[in-house]
């Protein structure tokens, strides 16, 4: 890890993007491609028709691969998350429960798609001319769904063991083996949009077999039959973990949706009727897939290039690795929008051939829908910036932007006003709200780039080191923002001649990681709502997970070394095996709170309130986060404490009796 970050920090920006975002791209590409084979040989082999009902089939697949990625990426992030604090019983179980509750689910999946097809299909927008061939290839793909999603979710858990070589292997060998069957079954044996279908779970349940045989080849972890058994604490957790990459996926679906229905309604009235919009926007969509691909790729292999140089504050390599990224997804996105618009008959012409109507309106939907694709260079290179610098907020507010917030609006409006072309206006209009959006942020990130000297956070350690202490022991001081909890740490550790440890893990964490001090401190501990948005568009530990490992690797070593006071980090909880351990919660009222806030911290009296509550609320999150427990519930605890009540000289001075009471009973 050492080498790769001297990497991070000395090498050549270019020589390390490419090291890091080609295997991205491909495994991007791969994804995207293997949702176009299908449609380019069903419209040279069927027509205009067969492609429009894989479409609106194509709803029910997303719907597979969001609850396949979500227990897989959060499978992998627990598996990490475990391995990182020493905990492999409890990794093996993550992923036992991970894959478990994946088999359940796709099986579950696959009952309700084959008993409610029809009833699903008139949801994505299926008209009576597709239908027929939408049950036809509906049904055969559902029958592959349980191998399609157990595959994925094992895709993400082999990569987060430290083998994505072998995880791109398998998906490259599926969508390979799709490319050849494809024309055998549709051409060869006649055997239309079914024999696509058919193809394509045979190609899924070959990566199914091969990830399935890894199962006994873990590196990390020995998976026994036990570990299978369901718990429902670490189901949920798994679920949390990958929360995001369903609710990526899950947007996807509401738009193709929304985009197929309006289509139709609007469409039966023009002379272009419902199924050519239906057939030739999804195709227009999968296209412009394979350009994002590229660039989430290019972009999510520049992560680990960005969050360390930002944690180091090597801020000209930050700037330059964003410049070398984004002027890359500029240049392959003004290449998309050229071809899009120049030649968009010969790219239609690739999925089959139509009727005039069905070339004019492909020819429309290019460039119209797509004539701000050239904007998708910023806004998503934008959205992983910020997400690998653990800027959660805009990260979150640029990956839900586009797709939500902004492109179903525009077209429920727009419809209404401009009928079946509303709808494809909706796409350049959205892409230039999430492109403004995306340089407001970006503009105002990087005037904030400094380089200025590292300036150590850390408070002078003034505790004496007088242990009057016969046994070592460990006091954990949990706290309300304002209750005065810190400063009863102090005095513990004052009166018991012991180590305060609070600032100096940030100190530890910086020299183990790189990451600036300011950057920890303004990163650990806090957890926000759309700080679940950010785990990634490729699965991986972010950057609060991280520094979560290394505070908890850092923790356990002193906490087994000396005795000492640890403040907050969830301390009573990773410690809470540890024998000599003495957990605290100190809390106050809003006004004592107040008080403080304003006389010691220098908050405006107006404001303290609110901004107390919302620091009190963003440990809670974290806590619950990383500890499945309430972080004010006063089970986990040996003593929570009003610091008003007695002050806080008493407090110490009581913490300080119960400390030297169990140290007897330990004795």
């Amino acid at each position: 890890m050492e080498n790769e970050e001297n990497i991070l920090g000395k090498e050549k920006i270019g020589k390390l993007i490419r090291k890091f975002s080609i295997p991205c791209v491909v495994s991007m590409l791969v994804n995207s491609l293997y949702n176009i084979v299908d449609q380019i040989f069903i419209g040279q082999g069927v027509g205009y028709l067969g492609n429009g009902a894989t479409n609106v089939v194509f709803p029910i697949v997303m719907i597979g691969l969001a609850f396949s990625l979500m227990l897989g990426d959060g499978t992998s992030a627990y598996l990490s998350l475990k391995l990182g604090e020493k905990k492999k019983e409890e990794a093996k179980k993550g992923v036992g429960n991970g894959i478990l509750l994946s088999c359940i689910l796709s099986f579950l999946f696959f009952a309700v798609c084959l008993m409610f097809l029809p009833q699903l299909l008139n949801l994505f927008g299926c008209t009576d001319n597709l239908r027929e061939y939408a049950i036809s290839y509906g049904r055969i793909i559902a029958i592959g769904l349980p191998f399609a999603m157990i595959g994925t979710t094992l895709n993400s858990i082999i990569r987060a063991d430290g083998t994505p070589k072998y995880s791109m292997a398998t998906m490259v060998s599926g969508a390979v083996l799709n490319i050849i069957l494809d024309p055998i079954f549709i051409f060869k044996l006649n055997r239309g949009v079914a024999g696509a279908a058919e193809a394509t779970i045979i190609s899924q349940f070959l990566t199914f077999i091969l990830n399935a045989i890894y199962i006994r080849k873990f590196k990390s972890i020995d998976l026994k039959l036990e570990d299978f058994k369901p718990k429902f604490n670490v189901c949920k957790k798994v679920s949390a973990l990958g929360i995001s990459s369903f609710i990526t996926q899950m947007s996807f679906v509401f738009v193709v949706s929304f985009e197929n229905n309006l289509l139709g309604k609007y469409g039966v009235d023009s002379k272009f009727g419902s199924e050519i919009p239906i057939t030739v926007l999804g195709i227009v969509m999968k296209i412009s897939q394979i350009l994002n691909s590229i660039i989430v790729g290019i972009s999510v292999g520049s992560q680990p290039i960005f969050g360390y140089n930002y944690g180091a504050r090597n801020f000209d390599r930050v700037k330059q690795a964003l410049k070398y990224v984004l002027g890359i997804s500029l240049l392959i996105s003004t290449i998309a929008f050229i071809l899009f618009q120049t030649i968009p008959h010969k790219l239609i012409l690739i999925f089959g051939s139509g009727d005039e109507n069905y070339m004019e309106f492909a020819c429309l939907a290019f460039r119209i829908y797509l004539l701000l694709c050239i904007c998708n260079g910023i806004q998503i290179p934008s959205g992983i910036f910020f997400q690998a610098i653990g800027k959660s907020i805009k990260s979150g507010i640029l990956s839900i932007s586009r797709q939500i917030v902004l492109l179903i609006p525009a077209m429920l409006i727009l419809s209404r006003i401009f009928g079946l072309m509303g709808v494809l206006y909706a796409g350049p209009v959205a892409d230039g709200l999430a492109f403004v959006l995306a340089v407001v942020f970006l503009i105002k990130e990087v005037r904030n780039l400094q380089n200025t000297p590292n300036v150590s956070n850390s408070l002078i350690d003034d505790t004496s080191t007088n242990n009057i202490l016969s046994k070592q022991m460990v006091i954990t001081v949990s706290r309300e923002f304002g209750s005065g909890g810190r400063y009863v740490g102090r005095l513990i550790a004052d009166k018991l001649g012991i180590k305060l440890y609070d600032k100096d893990f940030i100190e530890k964490v910086a020299l183990e990681t790189g990451y600036s001090e300011e950057y920890i401190e303004n990163n650990e501990q806090k957890r926000n709502i759309l700080a679940s948005l950010n785990n990634g568009y490729y699965s991986g530990l972010n950057n609060a997970d991280e520094l979560f490992i290394k505070e908890s690797e850092l923790m356990k070593k002193v906490a087994n070394e000396e005795s000492c006071v640890i403040i907050g980090r969830c301390s009573d909880f990773i410690l809470k095996d540890n024998p000599n351990v003495i957990k605290v919660f100190v809390y106050s009222n809003m006004e004592d709170k107040i008080k403080r806030a304003t006389e010691f911290y220098g908050m405006d009296k107006s404001k303290a309130e609110k901004e107390i509550t919302r620091i009190d609320k963003l440990r809670a999150n974290h806590y619950k986060y990383y500890t499945e427990r309430d972080w004010k519930n006063p089970l986990n605890y040996d003593i929570c404490v009003n610091s008003d009540v007695l002050g806080v000289e008493k407090v110490a001075d009581l913490i300080c009796e119960m400390v030297m009471e169990k140290e007897k009973v330990l004795n």
